[in-house]
Protein backbone atom coordinates (compact mmCIF):
# COMPACT_ATOMS: atom_id res chain seq x y z
CA UNK A 1 0.00 0.00 0.00
CA UNK A 2 1.24 3.54 -1.31
CA UNK A 3 0.83 6.41 1.53
CA UNK A 4 0.91 9.88 0.51
CA UNK A 5 2.15 12.63 2.56
CA UNK A 6 2.01 16.28 1.25
CA UNK A 7 4.84 18.42 2.07
CA UNK A 8 4.25 20.64 4.67
CA UNK A 9 6.54 20.02 7.52
CA UNK A 10 10.11 20.67 8.00
CA UNK A 11 11.14 16.72 7.89
CA UNK A 12 8.80 16.56 4.97
CA UNK A 13 10.49 19.09 3.22
CA UNK A 14 14.22 18.09 3.76
CA UNK A 15 12.82 14.57 2.76
CA UNK A 16 11.65 16.09 -0.84
CA UNK A 17 14.98 17.64 -1.23
CA UNK A 18 17.05 14.40 0.47
CA UNK A 19 15.21 11.48 -1.66
CA UNK A 20 16.52 12.47 -5.36
CA UNK A 21 20.03 12.29 -3.99
CA UNK A 22 19.81 8.62 -2.39
CA UNK A 23 18.29 7.67 -5.88
CA UNK A 24 21.39 8.92 -7.82
CA UNK A 25 23.85 8.14 -5.41
CA UNK A 26 25.80 5.64 -8.01
CA UNK A 27 25.26 8.23 -10.59
CA UNK A 28 28.57 9.68 -11.13
CA UNK A 29 26.95 12.37 -13.94
CA UNK A 30 23.97 13.61 -11.27
CA UNK A 31 25.18 17.31 -9.85
CA UNK A 32 22.58 18.04 -6.54
CA UNK A 33 20.57 20.96 -7.78
CA UNK A 34 21.15 23.95 -4.70
CA UNK A 35 18.42 23.03 -1.73
CA UNK A 36 17.51 26.67 -1.80
CA UNK A 37 17.01 27.42 -5.63
CA UNK A 38 14.65 24.29 -4.89
CA UNK A 39 12.62 25.34 -1.79
CA UNK A 40 12.19 29.38 -3.11
CA UNK A 41 10.06 27.59 -6.22
CA UNK A 42 7.56 26.82 -3.57
CA UNK A 43 7.60 29.44 -1.47
CA UNK A 44 4.80 31.98 -2.02
CA UNK A 45 7.03 35.06 -0.90
CA UNK A 46 9.57 34.39 -3.52
CA UNK A 47 7.74 32.83 -6.27
CA UNK A 48 5.06 34.98 -8.43
CA UNK A 49 3.25 32.46 -9.99
CA UNK A 50 1.45 31.69 -6.93
CA UNK A 51 -0.56 34.86 -7.61
CA UNK A 52 -2.09 33.30 -10.60
CA UNK A 53 -1.71 29.87 -9.32
CA UNK A 54 -1.22 26.76 -6.95
CA UNK A 55 0.97 24.15 -6.18
CA UNK A 56 1.45 20.99 -3.79
CA UNK A 57 4.21 19.02 -2.97
CA UNK A 58 3.69 14.94 -1.95
CA UNK A 59 5.64 12.19 -0.74
CA UNK A 60 4.63 8.54 -1.64
CA UNK A 61 5.75 5.46 0.51
CA UNK A 62 5.64 1.86 1.53
CA UNK A 63 6.05 1.62 4.92
CA UNK A 64 8.78 4.40 6.25
CA UNK A 65 10.72 4.15 2.90
CA UNK A 66 10.37 6.75 0.69
CA UNK A 67 9.40 5.29 -3.41
CA UNK A 68 8.60 9.05 -5.13
CA UNK A 69 7.92 12.91 -4.83
CA UNK A 70 6.16 14.88 -7.07
CA UNK A 71 4.78 19.05 -7.51
CA UNK A 72 2.01 19.37 -8.91
CA UNK A 73 0.65 22.99 -9.75
CA UNK A 74 -1.95 24.49 -12.07
CA UNK A 75 -0.66 28.31 -13.34
CA UNK A 76 -3.57 30.46 -15.09
CA UNK A 77 -0.98 32.01 -16.99
CA UNK A 78 0.31 28.95 -19.15
CA UNK A 79 -2.57 29.36 -22.14
CA UNK A 80 -3.11 26.68 -23.52
CA UNK A 81 -6.06 25.02 -25.95
CA UNK A 82 -7.53 22.97 -22.87
CA UNK A 83 -7.10 24.05 -19.46
CA UNK A 84 -3.38 22.35 -18.56
CA UNK A 85 -2.01 21.89 -15.39
CA UNK A 86 1.87 20.82 -14.52
CA UNK A 87 3.56 18.52 -12.93
CA UNK A 88 7.44 18.56 -11.61
CA UNK A 89 10.05 17.57 -9.81
CA UNK A 90 9.37 13.68 -10.37
CA UNK A 91 11.43 11.36 -9.46
CA UNK A 92 10.29 7.61 -8.37
CA UNK A 93 11.72 4.57 -8.11
CA UNK A 94 12.23 1.87 -11.13
CA UNK A 95 8.79 0.84 -10.78
CA UNK A 96 5.59 1.23 -13.41
CA UNK A 97 3.02 0.81 -10.47
CA UNK A 98 4.74 2.80 -8.13
CA UNK A 99 4.44 6.16 -10.89
CA UNK A 100 1.21 5.18 -12.19
CA UNK A 101 -0.02 5.84 -8.57
CA UNK A 102 1.54 8.98 -8.21
CA UNK A 103 0.81 10.03 -12.38
CA UNK A 104 -3.39 9.08 -11.24
CA UNK A 105 -3.05 11.03 -8.13
CA UNK A 106 -1.66 14.06 -9.72
CA UNK A 107 -4.57 13.55 -12.65
CA UNK A 108 -7.28 13.79 -10.03
CA UNK A 109 -5.53 16.37 -8.28
CA UNK A 110 -5.86 18.22 -11.90
CA UNK A 111 -9.23 17.12 -12.79
CA UNK A 112 -10.65 18.46 -9.12
CA UNK A 113 -8.95 22.22 -10.63
CA UNK A 114 -11.09 21.94 -13.81
CA UNK A 115 -7.57 20.79 -15.64
CA UNK A 116 -8.17 18.61 -19.14
CA UNK A 117 -4.62 17.69 -19.11
CA UNK A 118 -1.09 17.67 -17.52
CA UNK A 119 2.71 18.47 -18.79
CA UNK A 120 5.58 17.33 -17.32
CA UNK A 121 7.89 17.60 -15.53
CA UNK A 122 7.97 21.25 -15.94
CA UNK A 123 8.72 23.62 -13.62
CA UNK A 124 6.29 26.25 -11.37
CA UNK A 125 7.79 29.20 -13.20
CA UNK A 126 9.83 30.18 -16.07
CA UNK A 127 11.07 27.62 -18.81
CA UNK A 128 14.69 28.65 -18.28
CA UNK A 129 14.87 26.22 -15.52
CA UNK A 130 13.81 22.69 -14.27
CA UNK A 131 11.81 21.91 -17.53
CA UNK A 132 11.72 19.24 -19.03
CA UNK A 133 12.40 14.95 -19.33
CA UNK A 134 16.09 14.03 -20.10
CA UNK A 135 15.98 11.64 -22.59
CA UNK A 136 18.96 11.83 -24.60
CA UNK A 137 22.84 12.71 -23.61
CA UNK A 138 23.08 11.34 -19.91
CA UNK A 139 26.19 13.49 -19.01
CA UNK A 140 26.55 16.35 -16.33
CA UNK A 141 23.23 18.58 -16.52
CA UNK A 142 23.76 22.31 -16.53
CA UNK A 143 23.42 24.60 -13.87
CA UNK A 144 18.85 24.90 -13.39
CA UNK A 145 18.60 21.57 -15.82
CA UNK A 146 16.62 18.84 -15.33
CA UNK A 147 18.53 15.30 -14.77
CA UNK A 148 16.73 11.93 -14.60
CA UNK A 149 17.56 8.32 -14.79
CA UNK A 150 17.04 6.94 -18.72
CA UNK A 151 14.18 4.28 -17.32
CA UNK A 152 11.84 7.89 -16.23
CA UNK A 153 11.06 7.99 -20.00
CA UNK A 154 9.47 4.81 -19.69
CA UNK A 155 7.63 5.63 -16.73
CA UNK A 156 5.92 8.16 -18.87
CA UNK A 157 5.62 7.07 -21.73
CA UNK A 158 4.09 3.87 -20.47
CA UNK A 159 1.12 5.33 -18.17
CA UNK A 160 0.32 7.74 -21.89
CA UNK A 161 2.19 10.78 -21.78
CA UNK A 162 3.08 11.99 -24.90
CA UNK A 163 6.08 14.24 -26.22
CA UNK A 164 4.43 18.14 -26.73
CA UNK A 165 8.09 19.29 -27.90
CA UNK A 166 11.40 18.43 -27.70
CA UNK A 167 14.24 20.38 -26.12
CA UNK A 168 17.52 20.46 -28.41
CA UNK A 169 20.40 21.34 -26.42
CA UNK A 170 23.41 22.37 -29.07
CA UNK A 171 27.65 22.73 -28.11
CA UNK A 172 31.00 23.46 -30.05
CA UNK A 173 34.51 23.58 -29.01
CA UNK A 174 35.59 27.11 -28.68
CA UNK A 175 38.52 26.55 -30.09
CA UNK A 176 36.97 24.96 -33.17
CA UNK A 177 37.29 26.39 -36.32
CA UNK A 178 34.98 28.93 -37.20
CA UNK A 179 32.58 29.11 -40.11
CA UNK A 180 33.77 30.99 -43.03
CA UNK A 181 30.18 33.14 -42.96
CA UNK A 182 30.84 34.20 -39.83
CA UNK A 183 34.82 35.51 -40.78
CA UNK A 184 33.13 37.16 -44.17
CA UNK A 185 30.34 38.60 -42.10
CA UNK A 186 33.01 40.00 -39.44
CA UNK A 187 35.44 41.44 -42.19
CA UNK A 188 32.67 43.29 -43.97
CA UNK A 189 30.67 44.78 -40.85
CA UNK A 190 34.37 45.65 -39.17
CA UNK A 191 34.94 47.89 -41.96
CA UNK A 192 31.96 49.66 -41.07
CA UNK A 193 32.96 52.52 -38.55
CA UNK A 194 29.44 52.69 -37.11
CA UNK A 195 29.57 49.21 -35.78
CA UNK A 196 31.22 48.35 -33.00
CA UNK A 197 31.37 44.93 -30.53
CA UNK A 198 31.98 45.34 -26.74
CA UNK A 199 32.05 43.23 -23.94
CA UNK A 200 29.69 43.83 -21.02
CA UNK A 201 30.73 45.40 -17.97
CA UNK A 202 29.93 45.11 -14.24
CA UNK A 203 30.37 48.73 -13.67
CA UNK A 204 28.18 49.83 -16.33
CA UNK A 205 25.41 47.43 -15.71
CA UNK A 206 22.22 49.65 -15.86
CA UNK A 207 23.25 50.58 -19.52
CA UNK A 208 23.63 46.81 -20.55
CA UNK A 209 20.36 45.74 -18.77
CA UNK A 210 18.48 48.82 -20.97
CA UNK A 211 20.31 47.30 -24.03
CA UNK A 212 19.80 44.35 -23.46
CA UNK A 213 15.53 45.04 -22.74
CA UNK A 214 15.57 46.85 -25.66
CA UNK A 215 17.21 44.53 -28.26
CA UNK A 216 15.20 41.60 -26.77
CA UNK A 217 12.12 43.65 -27.35
CA UNK A 218 12.87 44.48 -30.76
CA UNK A 219 14.01 41.03 -31.85
CA UNK A 220 11.53 38.66 -29.95
CA UNK A 221 8.01 41.28 -29.63
CA UNK A 222 6.57 39.29 -32.81
CA UNK A 223 8.50 35.86 -32.18
CA UNK A 224 5.56 33.87 -31.24
CA UNK A 225 5.14 32.67 -27.28
CA UNK A 226 8.02 35.68 -26.43
CA UNK A 227 6.88 38.51 -24.52
CA UNK A 228 7.92 42.06 -23.88
CA UNK A 229 10.58 42.90 -20.78
CA UNK A 230 10.55 45.34 -18.17
CA UNK A 231 14.24 47.56 -17.72
CA UNK A 232 13.54 47.15 -14.28
CA UNK A 233 13.01 43.67 -14.09
CA UNK A 234 15.89 43.02 -16.46
CA UNK A 235 18.56 45.28 -14.04
CA UNK A 236 16.76 43.10 -10.92
CA UNK A 237 17.98 40.45 -12.87
CA UNK A 238 21.52 41.66 -13.88
CA UNK A 239 21.87 42.68 -10.21
CA UNK A 240 21.42 39.39 -8.81
CA UNK A 241 23.85 37.24 -11.79
CA UNK A 242 26.54 40.29 -11.25
CA UNK A 243 28.84 38.38 -9.05
CA UNK A 244 28.92 35.59 -11.63
CA UNK A 245 28.86 37.33 -15.09
CA UNK A 246 32.42 37.20 -16.80
CA UNK A 247 33.16 40.02 -18.69
CA UNK A 248 34.89 37.94 -21.31
CA UNK A 249 32.06 36.46 -22.24
CA UNK A 250 28.90 38.47 -23.20
CA UNK A 251 28.92 40.74 -26.32
CA UNK A 252 26.73 43.38 -27.56
CA UNK A 253 26.77 45.21 -30.80
CA UNK A 254 26.28 48.82 -31.61
CA UNK A 255 25.52 50.69 -34.83
CA UNK A 256 26.62 53.94 -33.28
CA UNK A 257 25.47 53.94 -29.96
CA UNK A 258 21.85 52.10 -30.60
CA UNK A 259 22.07 48.37 -29.63
CA UNK A 260 21.51 46.06 -32.24
CA UNK A 261 22.28 42.69 -31.04
CA UNK A 262 23.52 40.74 -28.02
CA UNK A 263 25.28 37.21 -26.88
CA UNK A 264 24.81 36.92 -23.72
CA UNK A 265 26.69 33.83 -22.03
CA UNK A 266 27.67 32.68 -17.85
CA UNK A 267 30.18 29.76 -16.72
CA UNK A 268 28.39 26.76 -16.02
CA UNK A 269 27.90 27.21 -12.13
CA UNK A 270 27.71 23.52 -11.97
CA UNK A 271 30.87 23.28 -12.58
CA UNK A 272 31.60 24.57 -9.05
CA UNK A 273 28.30 23.90 -7.42
CA UNK A 274 28.55 19.96 -7.93
CA UNK A 275 31.24 20.33 -5.11
CA UNK A 276 29.03 21.45 -2.86
CA UNK A 277 25.75 18.89 -2.09
CA UNK A 278 22.95 21.25 -2.75
CA UNK A 279 23.78 23.50 0.46
CA UNK A 280 24.73 27.14 0.08
CA UNK A 281 25.64 28.12 3.88
CA UNK A 282 28.24 30.04 5.15
CA UNK A 283 30.76 27.47 4.79
CA UNK A 284 29.56 26.43 1.48
CA UNK A 285 30.18 30.14 0.16
CA UNK A 286 33.55 30.28 1.24
CA UNK A 287 34.04 26.90 -0.89
CA UNK A 288 32.52 28.49 -3.76
CA UNK A 289 34.61 31.74 -3.62
CA UNK A 290 37.83 29.63 -3.58
CA UNK A 291 36.65 27.46 -6.41
CA UNK A 292 35.45 30.21 -8.69
CA UNK A 293 39.35 31.29 -7.95
CA UNK A 294 41.80 28.71 -8.21
CA UNK A 295 39.02 26.18 -9.88
CA UNK A 296 38.76 26.33 -14.35
CA UNK A 297 35.40 26.41 -15.24
CA UNK A 298 35.85 25.25 -18.72
CA UNK A 299 32.35 25.36 -19.80
CA UNK A 300 30.21 28.42 -20.64
CA UNK A 301 26.23 28.83 -21.05
CA UNK A 302 24.55 30.56 -24.07
CA UNK A 303 21.54 32.05 -22.33
CA UNK A 304 20.44 34.34 -25.20
CA UNK A 305 21.38 35.64 -28.52
CA UNK A 306 19.58 37.87 -30.58
CA UNK A 307 19.39 40.35 -33.47
CA UNK A 308 16.87 43.45 -33.91
CA UNK A 309 15.01 42.93 -36.94
CA UNK A 310 16.72 45.64 -38.94
CA UNK A 311 20.00 43.85 -39.16
CA UNK A 312 19.11 40.33 -39.33
CA UNK A 313 20.45 38.83 -42.15
CA UNK A 314 23.24 41.31 -42.65
CA UNK A 315 25.74 39.11 -41.00
CA UNK A 316 26.12 41.24 -37.55
CA UNK A 317 25.68 37.72 -35.54
CA UNK A 318 28.65 36.10 -37.59
CA UNK A 319 30.91 39.79 -36.61
CA UNK A 320 30.02 39.26 -33.12
CA UNK A 321 30.16 35.69 -32.43
CA UNK A 322 34.09 35.94 -34.05
CA UNK A 323 34.95 39.36 -32.45
CA UNK A 324 33.75 37.29 -29.06
CA UNK A 325 35.57 34.43 -29.72
CA UNK A 326 38.75 35.75 -30.69
CA UNK A 327 38.62 37.79 -27.13
CA UNK A 328 37.84 35.10 -24.89
CA UNK A 329 39.96 32.27 -27.13
CA UNK A 330 42.98 34.75 -25.20
CA UNK A 331 41.20 35.93 -22.32
CA UNK A 332 39.45 32.90 -20.38
CA UNK A 333 39.79 29.05 -20.00
CA UNK A 334 36.20 28.16 -21.61
CA UNK A 335 36.74 25.00 -24.05
CA UNK A 336 33.14 24.06 -24.46
CA UNK A 337 29.88 26.56 -25.00
CA UNK A 338 25.98 24.63 -24.77
CA UNK A 339 23.11 26.67 -26.05
CA UNK A 340 20.29 26.46 -23.16
CA UNK A 341 17.59 24.13 -25.31
CA UNK A 342 15.91 25.45 -28.38
CA UNK A 343 12.02 23.79 -28.73
CA UNK A 344 11.67 21.65 -31.66
CA UNK A 345 9.24 24.48 -32.54
CA UNK A 346 11.23 26.85 -32.60
CA UNK A 347 13.25 26.34 -36.72
CA UNK A 348 14.48 29.47 -36.78
CA UNK A 349 16.45 29.48 -33.73
CA UNK A 350 17.54 25.95 -34.55
CA UNK A 351 18.62 27.40 -37.86
CA UNK A 352 21.18 29.51 -36.60
CA UNK A 353 22.28 27.02 -33.99
CA UNK A 354 23.66 24.59 -36.52
CA UNK A 355 24.45 27.64 -38.54
CA UNK A 356 26.90 27.47 -35.25
CA UNK A 357 28.70 24.27 -35.92
CA UNK A 358 26.72 23.17 -33.09
CA UNK A 359 26.36 19.35 -32.43
CA UNK A 360 23.45 18.49 -30.69
CA UNK A 361 24.39 16.87 -27.27
CA UNK A 362 21.77 16.35 -25.33
CA UNK A 363 17.59 16.30 -25.40
CA UNK A 364 15.20 16.87 -23.14
CA UNK A 365 11.38 16.28 -23.69
CA UNK A 366 8.27 18.16 -22.32
CA UNK A 367 5.69 15.18 -22.10
CA UNK A 368 1.90 16.08 -22.11
CA UNK A 369 -1.24 13.46 -21.39
CA UNK A 370 -4.95 14.49 -22.43
CA UNK A 371 -7.29 13.12 -19.69
CA UNK A 372 -9.52 12.45 -21.99
CA UNK A 373 -7.94 9.65 -23.56
CA UNK A 374 -10.19 9.94 -27.31
CA UNK A 375 -9.28 13.45 -27.64
CA UNK A 376 -6.75 13.97 -30.60
CA UNK A 377 -3.40 14.85 -29.65
CA UNK A 378 -1.51 18.05 -31.04
CA UNK A 379 1.98 18.67 -30.62
CA UNK A 380 3.32 21.95 -29.97
CA UNK A 381 2.61 24.08 -33.04
CA UNK A 382 5.88 25.60 -34.89
CA UNK A 383 6.61 29.64 -34.35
Amino acid sequence: MIIVEEVQSKDQKKEFLEFPAQLYQHDKNYIRPLDQNIEEIFDPNKNKFFKNGECKRFLFKKGHKTIGKVAVFINNCYEQKQPTGGIGFFDCINDQQSADFIFDHCKEWLQKKGMEAMDGPINFGERDKFWGLLTDGFIEPLFGMNYNLPYYRELFENYGFQIYFEQLCFTRPIFAEVSRIFTIAYERNKRNPAISARPMKKNNIEKFARDFTEIYNKAWAAHGEGKQLEEAKVLKMFIKMKPIINEHISWFVYENETPIAMWINIPDLNQWFKYLNGKFGLFEKLVFWFLKQFKKNEKMVGLVFGVIPEWQKKGIDGYMIWEGTQHLRKHTDFKITELQWIGDFNPKMIKIAETLDTTVTRKLATYRYLFDRNKVFERHPFL
